[in-house]
């Protein structure tokens, strides 16, 4: 989509500073973290929300589950980690391109809202 921050910074016309990047996903530093250590994991395929997710493209979501666990041993998350989605706008979803927040780098609070 031409007007997605997301899929600009997956096609390179918005910079990023990529942490893992493969044929099928990206995963970025988040610019304004939440937690020490703050990632954001995408689909380079373009699909707005959970809700969007359906038998032909709901595969990305396992790729995506089999790489956060690499990329956080990578940063050192050994004691735990948080994954985030947000879908919709009562559910707090501001970029319209499904994506998981990886937090973590900190004893986080145990409220989810």
């Amino acid at each position: 989509m031409s007007d997605c921050v997301f899929c600009k910074i997956i096609d390179g016309s918005i910079p990023s500073k990529k942490v893992y990047e493969d044929d099928k996903i990206i995963a970025i530093y988040d610019l304004d973290p939440q937690a020490p250590v703050h990632v954001l994991f995408m689909p380079k395929e373009h699909i707005c929300c959970a809700n969007a997710l359906n038998e032909d493209n709901c595969g990305i979501v396992g790729h995506i589950f089999s790489k956060i666990p690499e990329v956080a041993k990578e940063l050192k998350l050994d004691n735990g980690y948080r994954i985030v989605n947000n879908c919709g706008e009562d559910g707090g979803q501001t970029v319209k391109h499904l994506h998981f927040h990886l937090l973590g780098g900190k004893k986080l609070n145990t409220t989810m809202v």
